[in-house]
């Protein structure tokens, strides 16, 4: 199923919940009663057309309109980018460090063991900080340099400069593989851990850490198949320019 303008928010959430760390990235929250799609995002100033691909290809994963996204702005997408970073660090990371440590509250026995899974999971909270904040703070500043000098009659010199240091290439190359570290993380628990006093704590644990991989999976998407061709295909225009 396609999600169109017309169809009503709630029913979104309805048809997948996760929707809903998706719509709070859009500054949406509940409480929209029966509004439509079209309703809410004019309501909070969303870019209708932006919003529906986001949300149809985190509902449908064989849905995913590669050109398409790549029609909006560098600004939009990594705005949306900088909201999941938010979402991880604020919500998701949270969430599954309490569950960590009441499983080392209730299980006695396997505290130990425990410990050591609070230990890893630590160091990938840090690796995934690291990946973050070098997105944030060197990539993505980068890829806005680039859309504005694309759209520019005369390039300015410091783009060029930008451009002999960095390049999107090298972003691709250093991408971190953050959703393979997190597999490791579930094997563990999955196949090494051995079996807690509370069962349902630590299914719930596993739960979230699928969730977490899934999401993390889909931002690489965007950023691998979105942001850089297409920022890729903007560096060709800027040099092809440059050259004449």
């Amino acid at each position: 199923m396609i999600i169109t303008k017309n169809i009503k928010m709630a029913d979104v959430i309805h048809l997948n919940y996760h929707t809903l760390s998706v719509l709070n990235r859009f500054n949406i929250y509940l409480g929209f009663g029966d509004k439509t799609i079209e309703e809410v995002c004019n309501d909070k100033n969303v870019d209708i057309n932006f919003f529906l691909e986001i949300v149809n290809t985190f509902v449908d994963k064989e849905y995913f309109p590669k050109k398409q996204l790549q029609t909006f702005s560098v600004s939009l997408i990594t705005d949306y980018l900088k909201k999941t970073h938010q979402f991880y660090h604020e919500v998701k990371v949270p969430e599954i460090e309490s569950l960590i440590n009441e499983m080392i509250e209730t299980c006695y026995t396997q505290k130990e063991n425990i410990v050591l899974l609070k230990k890893f999971f630590n160091e990938y909270k840090q690796e995934l900080l690291n990946h973050t904040q070098r997105e944030e703070e060197v990539v993505y500043p980068y890829t806005l340099s680039i859309e504005k000098a694309y759209n520019q009659e005369k390039i300015d010199s410091s783009v060029v400069d930008l451009m002999k240091n960095y390049s999107i290439n090298i972003f691709k190359t250093e991408h971190d593989d953050i959703e393979e570290k997190l597999y490791d993380l579930k094997n563990i628990l999955i196949k090494y851990l051995p079996q807690p006093k509370n069962v349902q704590l630590c299914n719930k644990l596993i739960h979230e850490l699928f969730i977490l991989e899934q999401d993390l999976n889909d931002h690489s998407v965007i950023e691998d198949k979105v942001l850089v061709p297409k920022i890729r295909a903007m560096e060709k225009h800027i040099t092809k320019k440059l050259s004449k």
